[in-house]
């Protein structure tokens, strides 16, 4: 497996670099570059944009970090591995536009590999991710495009691989105390190991293939409407949801900071702005009272009804 896992550093390493490429040419400003090394064991690269001129805040991290002995986090659904030892790595990224016409955008994939401590136990990989939008305003065509890409790279593995991912993404980015999802979804995946190291990589691969694919048109489609501060409002009180999530919910982020992680880089996903009201609801009938069942778990593409 060792090979195979040098393997997947070099692709996620690729990944990062190709990724911040495209966007540094989407904002027209440099993404900064912050190497780090983590006291038990591995370290990263973290590559972000603040204050850009399409990215208020924009975040492509790699890390490849070690253990000696698997946080709650990672056990909870699989308690037998409690106390080994382990390696991750992934690239994970989010992306907060200062248009709040532009949706917010966040993408991982990651391996994990739990060691084996004995000749009687068995080293245990598998592979994670998906990506996911949260949109401020609904554009129904912007969710069919990013919905349609997820199903393209999930196409090669199987017709039932979307549908299913699709459906983890929506019970997986709820807010159980709002009863709303975080955005209109995407795909959603973990635990990847049935099909075996190299199919698994595989599908992790398309993933991350496609994330430019789905995010990018949308940018490009949105970056140039105009809004003013009655917009920007409504974005800050809807970030806030995000923060709530990414606190509250999020494994990633619950899993570095349960395992001694790099603060600053697992809250670099957090968006720089953002308001919380009491008690607030839109006005009905405005554009931002439509949000509210847009974001409602649908099925955005016929062929997958």
């Amino acid at each position: 497996m060792n090979h195979s896992v040098a393997d997947v550093r070099e692709y996620f390493l690729d990944l990062q670099q190709r990724i911040v490429k495209h966007l540094e040419l989407a904002d027209g400003c440099k993404f900064q570059s912050d190497q780090w090394e983590r006291e038990e064991g591995g370290g990263g690269v973290s590559r972000y944009i603040e204050c850009g001129n399409l990215f208020e805040r924009g975040a492509v991290l790699f890390s490849h970090v070690k253990g000696k002995t698997l946080p709650p986090s990672a056990t909870a659904q699989r308690p037998e591995l409690a106390g080994r030892p382990w390696e991750a790595m992934g690239v994970s990224l989010v992306l907060h536009p200062h248009n709040p016409y532009v949706p917010t955008t966040h993408m991982n994939v990651r391996l994990f590999i739990a060691e084996s401590r004995h000749e009687s136990e068995e080293t245990i990989f598998w592979f994670g991710g998906g990506l996911d939008l949260t949109p401020y305003y609904p554009f129904e065509e912007d969710a069919v495009h990013f919905h349609q890409k997820c199903a393209d790279a999930l196409a090669p593995f199987g017709e039932q691989k979307y549908p299913a991912y699709k459906k983890w993404c929506d019970e997986y980015f709820y807010l159980k105390h709002r009863d709303e999802t975080r955005g209109i979804g995407g795909i959603f995946f973990d635990d990847l190991n049935e099909e075996g190291f190299e199919r698994s990589f595989e599908l992790v691969k398309s993933v991350g293939d496609h994330f430019l694919k789905a995010y990018i048109p949308i940018v490009e489609q949105r970056r140039h409407l105009s809004y003013g501060e009655r917009e920007r409002d409504f974005q800050a009180y809807r970030r806030g949801r995000y923060v709530e999530f990414n606190l509250v919910f999020d494994r990633g982020t619950l899993f570095g900071l349960q395992s001694g992680g790099r603060t600053e880089s697992i809250l670099l996903s957090m968006p720089p702005i953002v308001k919380w009201r009491y008690q607030w609801a839109p006005e009905a009938g405005t554009p931002e009272a439509k949000l509210a069942d847009f974001l409602k778990p649908r099925e955005w593409l016929i062929s997958n009804t």
